[in-house]
């Protein structure tokens, strides 16, 4: 296991540091994939008829990829039950509600700035080059999904690289 594992984990920590915004939090949870993957890997099966080393590489990338953006969804949710239950408890905001757009942005702020939806495809197929049907295999979506929302997120991500606020509805036409 360690041994087919070991060339993935550059890309694991590159799209781990991309998805948190933290290298701490980017080595826990490389860390937490890393475990998940050594104690379900009688579970793991390259797909049937993957013939090469190179299909059963892609299919371990893939397989390792999804099982971190699981788990880095399950520490969202659980990290926003937690801030719920803080604003809760103490009856004010767990932020600071300082806007973001004033500040000029660089690429790490436009990404962090994207919806999660957007900046998972984004990762994945731009950074990671994950093919359409892989990204979509590990984010569990249609290809069409896929392919939607890497438009409108390259588009978003454009508008806040060059300081323009993304016009409210921008996102949604009406076509009659």
């Amino acid at each position: 296991m360690l041994e087919e594992t070991l060339p993935h984990l550059p890309r694991l920590r590159r799209y781990a540091r991309l998805l948190t915004g933290d290298a701490a939090r980017a080595d826990d949870l490389l860390q937490d994939t890393l475990e998940r993957a050594a104690r379900k890997w009688a579970l793991w099966r390259p797909e049937l008829g993957a013939a090469g080393a190179a299909d059963r590489q892609g299919a371990l990338r893939a397989w390792l990829l999804t099982l971190m953006h699981r788990h880095f969804l399950t520490q969202l949710r659980d990290q926003r039950q937690h801030l719920y239950e803080e604003y809760v408890d103490e009856h004010a905001p767990a932020h600071d509600p300082q806007p973001q757009w004033q500040q000029r942005m660089d690429l790490e702020r436009a990404l962090a700035a994207l919806p999660a939806a957007a900046r998972e495809v984004l990762l994945l197929v731009c950074v990671e080059e994950l093919s359409y049907e892989d990204a979509a295999r590990v984010l569990e979506l249609p290809v069409g999904t896929v392919m939607s929302r890497l438009s409108r997120a390259r588009e978003r991500l454009r508008k806040l690289m060059h300081d323009e606020q993304p016009a409210a509805g921008a996102t949604l036409r009406v076509v009659k």
